[in-house]
């Protein structure tokens, strides 16, 4: 799977027949018309109320393509990593990523390939060094 060209409502409607969701079901759900929801499923983005709705009905993380976006084509900047430069900030901070195994096998790929070394992926990525040390030595087996 690839995150960096997200087209949400391809997505959607994928999951939409693998979990053979009645239509009747989602308008009701969303209180739309079958027309309201092939829109959707069309769309490129879709409002955040709306994707979580998507995500309830559906039993399924569809924020989640976003969050391996981020980490994958937008690394964590030096200040952001390093606690002590972080700003006082209300917004809340979360300190670990999400590693899946697409995020696992991306930095795997990006090593074996020889695209970045092993320190490269930890300075850029915020990789702890056993981390990546455990996901090499289970990527051997």
């Amino acid at each position: 799977m690839k995150f960096k060209n997200i087209h949400i409502g391809a997505m959607i409607n994928k999951r939409v027949k693998e979990c053979e969701t009645p239509i009747p079901r989602i308008c009701k759900f969303f209180n739309c018309t079958e027309e309201d929801i092939s829109e959707m499923y069309t769309s490129k983005s879709l409002d955040t109320e709306i994707l979580l709705k998507w995500s309830k009905i559906l039993e399924y993380d569809f924020f989640r393509f976003y969050s391996q976006n981020l980490i994958f084509y937008s690394p964590a900047s030096p200040d952001v990593k390093n606690k002590k430069n972080r700003p006082n900030s209300e917004m809340p901070y979360f300190r670990k990523n999400i590693y899946t195994k697409e995020v696992i096998n991306f930095m795997l790929e990006m090593i074996e390939s020889g695209k970045k070394t092993k320190s490269q992926v930890i300075r850029e990525y915020n990789i702890p060094k056993t981390t990546l040390y455990k996901w090499i030595e289970k990527n051997k087996k």
